[in-house]
């Protein structure tokens, strides 16, 4: 018993340099993950007055969308779904956060959006939007009373396009592209923006 047990340390031991280069090869071969970027912000900062409903001439419950660029792109990428949420708001007594933003079934070969992406939906790519105030970007608006809330933009890159249509209620809508994204998230990359308004 004492030999055999001595093999089995002795051929464990042969075994264990392996595993340190079989870990690095199994990284270089990884592919990057995706990258989401805003150029007018960098993440975990500020978001400018002008990408808000704080901007000059924005009506309640709309703004400017700022530009939105991804990069390394999962393979068999079919389409992206761009999900922007308030995470500090707890809506009507529930889990559920404030919907800025959601637009789906962007096309595959899209590699950002622009910014000031026009209201209504279907878009001319085929993409739908919508929003807690309706077929449109709606800009951060946390009240200045309180602390600066946290606006996550979310990008998911999916293996498939989504058979679901915009209508009149943007969290039913949101609930329905959730639900039927799952099993569809080939990657996902997010980014954060700060705001509340001045006092």
């Amino acid at each position: 018993m004492r030999h055999l047990a001595l093999a089995a340390t002795l051929f464990a031991a042969s075994l264990s340099p392996l595993a340190p280069a079989q870990a690095q090869q199994a990284a270089a071969t990884r592919p990057p993950a995706m990258v989401l970027t805003i150029p007018a912000f960098p993440d975990g900062t500020d978001i400018p007055p002008q990408f808000t409903q704080a901007g000059e001439n924005v009506e309640a419950g709309k703004g400017t969308s700022p530009q939105i660029s991804w990069e390394n792109v999962p393979e068999g990428t079919q389409s992206f779904v761009l999900h922007l949420h308030d995470i500090d708001v707890a809506r009507s007594k529930t889990s559920e956060d404030q919907l800025h933003w959601l637009v789906w079934n962007i096309p595959a070969t899209a590699t950002e959006l622009p910014e000031g992406v026009p209201e209504n939906s279907p878009l001319a790519d085929g993409s739908l939007q919508t929003s807690a105030s309706g077929p449109y970007y709606r800009g951060p608006g946390a009240p200045a009373s309180g602390p600066r809330h946290h606006y996550v933009f979310e990008l998911y890159a999916l293996d498939t396009k989504l058979d679901v249509t915009s209508g009149e209620d943007g969290f039913a809508d949101r609930t329905k592209v959730m639900e039927a994204m799952q099993g569809h998230i080939l990657g996902k990359a997010t980014y954060v923006g700060l705001f509340k308004r001045p006092s």
